[in-house]
């Protein structure tokens, strides 16, 4: 379980095709903390470490489906690094399969038995993937919108929860089949959200609580 505070960011240094799956090589601050088999949240999408280790293991080259990706020695720092591996399922359902070498993503790990909710309940669970329509600057903080498609009849309400790329976020502006978001220079500064254009497309996961109520209530 995860409640969408993001703790760090990473940067995607390598990506490997193993079948319909990808393994993705991350660097980031906790990769020396992290364990292997342990859940971190990407982007809101939870993901099992497999390796770790020194972004120097990586060596000159690595391939991606027919690409070749070369990197230069000067490119290649020896901050920590570790890898997860995404499903074909996920790879459809989320944004990690249009991630791209030097892209950033936001990690959790999860919340300890004894931590505070100071988002709300985030499973790691990807219901859909929305798209980025607008993002205003409003002179100390951004108001960014998103559509998404509605057939799978998730719903948003005004003040409710809602999570966007891992992040706990709080609904501005519901709609039928988007909303928006305010966003604080800190959230700006510490997420990959910074890195978001009209176009951008996120993963969202809609509040648990919202989707028990709507399913009970449909049966009425």
């Amino acid at each position: 379980m995860f409640t969408g505070i993001v703790e760090a960011t990473a940067k995607l240094v390598d990506i490997h095709t193993e079948g319909t799956n990808l393994t993705f090589t991350f660097e980031s601050s906790i990769a020396h903390e992290l364990k292997i088999d342990q859940s971190v949240s990407h982007n809101g999408v939870c993901l099992t470490v497999v390796s770790l280790g020194e972004s120097t293991d990586l060596g000159p080259q690595s391939t991606v489906g027919s690409k070749q990706n070369t990197y230069s020695p000067s490119t290649i720092n020896h901050s920590p690094f570790y890898k997860v591996t995404a499903i074909d399922e996920t790879l459809k359902k989320t944004n990690l399969g249009k991630l791209k070498l030097g892209d950033k993503v936001n990690l959790e790990r999860c919340m300890p038995a004894n931590g505070r909710f100071d988002g709300h309940i985030v499973q790691g669970h990807v219901d859909q993937t929305g798209v980025c329509t607008a993002i205003e600057d409003q002179n100390g903080s951004w108001l960014i919108s998103f559509e998404y498609d509605t057939a799978n009849n998730n719903i948003t309400v005004e003040k409710g929860s809602i999570c966007v790329n891992g992040v706990s976020l709080t609904v501005v502006n519901s709609k039928d089949n988007g909303f928006s978001v305010a966003i604080i220079p800190y959230t700006w500064e510490h997420t990959n959200f910074h890195q978001l254009s009209v176009g951008s497309v996120v993963n969202l996961e809609f509040d648990i609580l919202g989707k028990y109520m709507q399913k009970i209530l449909a049966r009425k």
